[in-house]
């Protein structure tokens, strides 16, 4: 695989118009070394996601994975083939997999109900971690999760990568570094788009694996509430329902019973108030964020559905009245970027763990953004079980947690 470098980053090229010369003849499509090398644990879709893109930035190498799922592995490995040369290594026991003295750190990709367990064995290797999301699926073992982080020397970052998505990435340089809309006081965000898709063994489809569809799903979205409010949550209130999809799903003599739809309200302690609206079996993928401050507005969305009419993908616009010059913009990565997955937040987020790794600061997710993230998804979904206005540090207590 060949790479061409442009303002600093790599950009992978594939395919025989590329395949002239020989490596060692290479300059300006010259391969760089990685700088570290990284063990995947878990090789499902977002394990698989995460070792393409790795391989592509090319920062850091997957050595090696471990997986129970022997046909995970299998695929997993007719998948690196296709993308790097090197050896595709196998480990028998996640102990051999996260204590390898030839890695650097590990990619903790498996179901959410068992981070907290895999944590526990890739923490005692002392290397650096990355952690999907949501970290845990229960406030306790989120919590515990924080604990653990306040005593680990090396990164442990977690996947709450939806802040890499361009119009995200854009917006939060509008709102927070730039300041566009003054203070900010109202936030909205909405996500509408199709049914949770297939996960070995259909974990994603019962809440005692996933912790929620607003646990599981959007904790990507008020781990942006929060970063927006820059405060923490003091009240949620919830309401949802499994009105559309997998109603008559069963999978081993057990009826699904996750969330489809639902609205969430967060108030936070600065007074700032947000708003979530989910659908999850809309025919597209549609986001949409609304930050209102006392100075102006920035509206961001991305689409994609499946009509043939042409229409923009994504769009931003900040509109600040009287006050200062107002602007709209199309956000993108280049496409082999936004192609690579999760439109392009996943090559980013690669570059900030390597980044972490090298010692820079980066502003990925922290384990205490992580824990916050899940705290607002528990507390929306004890809401809609309760109909009640969740209290949170009413919550955090009666789950023994004090901060």
């Amino acid at each position: 695989m060949s790479r061409e470098k442009i303002d600093g980053q790599l950009f992978s090229y594939t395919g025989p118009a590329f395949h002239y010369i020989n490596e060692e003849e290479r300059h300006f499509f010259a391969k760089e070394p990685a700088q570290f090398r990284v063990n995947l644990i878990g090789c499902g879709m977002i394990g698989m996601e995460h070792m393409r893109v790795a391989t592509r930035v090319g920062r850091s190498a997957i050595h090696g994975v471990f997986d129970l799922n022997e046909r995970s592995v299998k695929v997993a490995k007719e998948e690196f083939a296709k993308i790097t040369d090197e050896d595709f290594k196998v480990y028998d026991s996640l102990e051999a997999a996260c204590n390898d003295p030839e890695v650097d750190g590990i990619l903790i990709c498996t179901p959410n109900f068992t981070h907290l367990d895999v944590l526990k064995v890739a923490i005692k290797s002392g290397k650096h971690i990355f952690m999907e999301k949501p970290m845990a699926t229960k406030l306790e073992d989120a919590y515990e999760i924080t604990k653990m982080a306040k005593e680990y020397g090396a990164v442990l970052q977690i996947g709450l990568q939806y802040r890499y998505k361009s119009i995200y990435s854009e917006a939060i340089h509008e709102v927070l570094e730039r300041k566009a809309v003054g203070e900010v006081k109202m936030i909205n965000i909405m996500e509408h788009r199709i049914p949770f898709l297939d996960k070995v063994n259909q974990w994603n489809k019962f809440s005692k694996f996933s912790g929620g569809t607003l646990v599981e799903k959007c904790c990507h979205y008020f781990d942006l509430m929060n970063l927006f409010a820059q405060s923490r949550p003091v009240r949620v209130y919830a309401n949802g329902s499994q009105s559309t999809n997998f109603r008559d799903f069963e999978f081993k003599g057990e009826k699904s019973d996750i969330l489809d739809s639902a609205f969430v309200t967060v108030e936070y302690a600065n007074g700032v108030r947000a708003g979530f609206n989910l659908c999850m079996f809309a025919p597209m993928f549609h986001e949409e964020l609304l930050v209102c401050g006392d100075e102006g507005r920035v509206k961001a969305a991305e689409i994609e559905d499946f009509s043939e009419n042409a229409r923009l993908r994504t769009e931003m616009e900040v509109f600040c009245g009287q006050n200062r010059p107002s602007k709209t913009s199309q956000p993108s990565y280049p496409k082999l970027i936004e192609a690579s997955g999760h439109n392009g937040a996943t090559w980013f987020e690669h570059i900030a763990f390597a980044d972490q790794m090298a010692g820079k600061k980066t502003n990925s997710a922290t384990v205490e953004e992580g824990f916050w993230s899940v705290v607002v998804g528990c507390a929306a979904e004890e809401s809609v079980k309760t109909g009640k206005i969740i209290d949170v540090a009413e919550l955090l207590k009666s789950k023994g947690i004090e901060l």
